[in-house]
C-alpha cells in the first residue's frame, strides 16, 4: 500500500514538475515575445522619427539660404567676460555659411613690447581655441542626415519619447564617445532644441554643447542661440543670432 502510494505520489510529483517547467517556459517564450513585438514598434516608430527629421532640417536648410543674419559671439575664460565679436552671416553658393566681421575692431595692447607680445600670443592662442571650437560646433549644428544615418544603421540610435516631443538620442554621432540629444516636436515638426556632450581632440578636454532654436515669421527654424562649455579651459562661449533678413529683400 505504502509502496504503491509512494509510486503514484512520485508520477504526480514528476507530472508536476514537468507542468511547472512548461508553465516556466511558456511564460519565458511569452514575455520574449512581447519585448521582440516592443523592440520592433520602437525601432519602427524610430524609423518614422528619424525620417521626419531628416526631411524637416532638410527643407529648413534650404529656406534658411534665403538670409542673412547676424551672429555674435561671447566668450568667457575663467569667469572673466571677453570682448565679443560680430559677424555678419549668409550661406554662399557652394552652400556654406559666409561670416564676414563687423563692427570697431579690438583695442590694441597697451604696456611695454614684451607685455604685448604675452597678450598678442594669448590672443593668437584663443583664436586658434576658438577657430577648433567653431569646427566642433559645424559637427552638430545643423545635424547632418548621413550621421544621422549612419548611427541607426549600427544600431546607435534610440527614441525617447515625452508627450508630444520626441528626443532621437545618437552615440558615436561625430567623434567615438559623444553623444547627441535632438528634441523634436511632432506637431509642429521643428526641431526644438539640441544638446551634446563631446570633446575637444582629447577625451579628458570634455565640451558640452545646448542648442536653442527659434522660429522666424514664415516658420523658418535656425539656431537661436548655443552655449558651449569647455571645461578644460574653463571657458563658455555663447554665441546668439538674431537680425534675420531676406537677402535681397527678398
Amino acid at each position: 500500500m505504502n509502496r504503491s502510494f509512494a509510486n503514484s505520489y512520485g508520477k504526480q510529483s514528476g507530472s508536476s514538475a514537468v507542468i511547472s517547467v512548461g508553465t516556466r517556459l511558456m511564460i519565458i517564450g511569452g514575455l520574449a515575445f512581447i519585448a521582440s513585438v516592443s523592440a520592433i514598434a520602437q525601432n519602427s516608430e524610430l524609423q518614422r522619427s528619424d525620417a521626419a527629421v531628416k526631411q524637416t532640417v532638410g527643407e529648413n536648410q534650404q529656406r534658411l539660404r534665403q538670409y542673412q543674419w547676424i551672429e555674435t559671439t561671447q566668450p568667457t575664460l575663467k569667469g572673466d567676460p571677453k570682448p565679443e565679436s560680430q559677424k555678419l552671416c549668409q550661406y554662399g553658393p557652394d552652400g556654406l555659411v559666409q561670416k564676414t566681421p563687423i563692427g570697431a575692431p579690438p583695442p590694441a595692447s597697451s604696456g611695454g613690447r614684451l607685455k604685448q607680445r604675452i597678450v598678442e600670443n594669448k590672443k593668437e592662442e584663443m583664436a586658434d581655441y576658438m577657430g577648433d571650437v567653431k569646427g566642433l560646433l559645424s559637427m552638430y549644428v545643423p545635424p547632418d542626415p548621413q550621421k544621422m544615418d549612419m548611427a541607426f544603421r549600427v544600431g546607435k540610435a534610440a527614441l525617447n519619447p515625452v508627450g508630444g516631443v520626441v528626443n532621437l538620442v545618437f552615440r558615436d554621432y561625430a567623434v567615438p564617445g559623444d553623444q547627441m540629444t535632438l528634441s523634436f516636436d511632432t506637431a509642429a515638426k521643428k526641431v526644438i532644441a539640441l544638446s551634446v556632450n563631446t570633446y575637444m581632440g582629447d577625451a579628458k578636454d570634455a565640451v558640452t554643447l545646448q542648442v536653442q532654436m527659434g522660429s522666424l515669421p514664415d516658420g523658418t527654424n535656425y539656431v537661436q542661440q548655443t552655449i558651449l562649455n569647455a571645461s578644460a579651459k574653463q571657458l563658455v562661449v555663447t554665441t546668439t543670432n538674431a537680425n534675420y533678413q531676406r537677402v535681397g529683400g527678398r
